[in-house]
């Protein structure tokens, strides 16, 4: 077992009390040290190697994955919201030997035979070799192409989960819900690992109960009467959900009064709703962080919070910017890509651009997504495209103004019977705020929203930039002619 691992199930031994909860079924921290040795040795009898987790939410899935860990095996969550293509792509460049759960498409095309119910084996071909230490593989759901492995040991993921630990103590967090899935390393480390560091009680539900279903549909009555029931002190939303959490609070919809912290991240957030949560008296903290640095490295807190920032570095991390304001990460993070050269330096690249103010982290958007206009200016879209999005009008927004003296956005409106004229006045109101080479000076209507399942955007919403660019470049061509 890897030292950080051994010191994380140590810490597990001093806690009692329930640390796991599904619906009626509840384990002790007695309980859940218990199972999960007898399914870590369980997997050892096996003679695995790499197991893939097909799981839904749920106590299965937390008890697996600390499994895994603590038989020093390597664990690759297989998210449902991945395209059977990108599963399949998943299960044979990981060179997965086993996997738990059930997802029928790809185990019909990848030639695994049941050991047992919801235990999958087959000898896999080729295996490409993991870097030293490799205890977990997350993939990147990326902007083009097929997701990236990254590798990461035990030592990333807990000095994370221990950071994350510390910076919640002031907020007493004894109960956390998990809503959004255990396959995305956020929930996984913050909402499971940090949690259980604290001695809290992780509650696990199945993603449908907190509202989601399939790759991009949310139920928000459903979420809140989950919150409701549940009554958790601490949750991790993406800023979608953010929005609508505090939207239907303010139409007069109840909220738990036991919530101590949400922390939110996943995407900008833009500072003017985190204003109306701090009406709202709603604890939202927003933080900033990545696979490739075992995901939150920045993180506003009860004792250090500053709207309109991503937080102060978290104590694992050391953050400093590059010539060009590129943000550069040192301290644990991946051993590599999967199959790729192995990471030379200790300074880490995100492709994210920002600045510090007063040691606070303020982030402008991504490298790679800022544009130049034809007059020189450079432009970071997700700015004006978070502006946007706080109108009421409008739902999903996307600029584009590459080489060109005017910019465009595609509008996604929040309901499809809103006018143009509705659209437009909030985009004026937008601009207002906005210098000359930033507004929006053209719009579409986008033909439907920005989705996974259509290719325009991943599955936390992220956008795909070049997709929308293919898919609506003839008409920006002719709105422009």
């Amino acid at each position: 077992m890897q030292p950080a691992a051994e010191r994380f199930w140590t810490a597990l031994e001093q806690h009692s009390g329930i640390a796991l909860s599904e619906g009626t079924r509840q384990l002790s921290y007695a309980e859940l040290r218990h199972e999960v040795a007898a399914r870590a040795s369980r997997l050892e009898a096996l003679g695995v190697a790499r197991v893939a987790l097909a799981l839904d939410n749920g106590l299965e899935w937390a008890l697996w994955d600390l499994a895994l860990l603590r038989a020093g095996l390597v664990c690759v969550p297989l998210p449902g919201f991945f395209s059977p293509a990108q599963q399949a792509h998943v299960l044979e460049h990981a060179g997965i030997d086993c996997l738990i759960g059930a997802t029928p498409a790809p185990i019909e095309r990848s030639s695994f035979t049941a050991q047992e119910p919801g235990l999958y084996l087959r000898q896999p071909g080729a295996v490409t070799a993991v870097p030293p230490g490799t205890l977990k593989i997350t993939y990147t759901s990326g902007t083009t192409g097929q997701p990236k492995g990254v590798c990461l040991d035990a030592r990333a993921q807990l000095a994370v989960a221990e950071s994350l630990w510390q910076a919640s103590l002031p907020c007493a967090v004894e109960h956390h819900l998990c809503v959004l899935p255990l396959a995305t390393l956020l929930e996984n480390i913050a909402g499971l690992y940090a949690p259980l560091l604290a001695g809290a009680r992780v509650e696990l539900r199945p993603l449908a109960e907190v509202g989601f279903s399939g790759a991009a549909g949310f139920d928000l009555p459903r979420f809140l009467g989950t919150l409701n029931e549940s009554r958790p002190h601490s949750l991790i939303l993406l800023p979608q959900l953010l929005l609508a959490l505090i939207s239907a609070a303010e139409q007069g919809l109840p909220l738990p009064p036991a919530l101590r912290f949400i922390a939110v991240g996943g995407g900008r957030v833009a500072p003017q709703l985190l204003e109306r949560a701090e009406r709202l008296g709603l604890p939202v903290f927003e933080g900033y962080g990545l696979s490739e640095c075992a995901s939150v490295v920045c993180l506003n807190t009860p004792v250090a919070r500053r709207i309109g920032t991503v937080g102060r570095p978290l104590p694992h991390a050391e953050l400093r910017l590059a010539d060009d304001g590129e943000v550069l990460v040192r301290g644990p993070h991946m051993l590599g890509y999967l199959g790729e050269p192995p990471l030379t330096g200790d300074w880490l690249a995100t492709g994210d651009l920002g600045h510090f103010d007063d040691g606070f982290l303020v982030l402008h958007g991504r490298k790679k997504h800022q544009f130049v206009t034809a007059y020189g200016r450079n432009v970071n879209p997700e700015w004006v495209e978070a502006e946007l999005i706080q109108q009421a009008p409008i739902a999903q927004a996307w600029l584009h103004g590459e080489a060109l003296a005017q910019n465009v956005a595609v509008l996604v409106p929040r309901r499809a019977e809103l006018g143009d004229a509705e659209l437009q006045a909030a985009v004026e109101r937008v601009n207002v705020g906005l210098p000359d080479y930033a507004r929006v000076h053209h719009w579409l209507r986008a033909a439907e929203p920005f989705t996974a399942g259509n290719g325009l955007a991943t599955a936390n919403g992220r956008l795909r930039r070049n997709a929308l660019f293919n898919h609506y470049q003839s008409a920006i061509n002719a709105l422009l002619s």
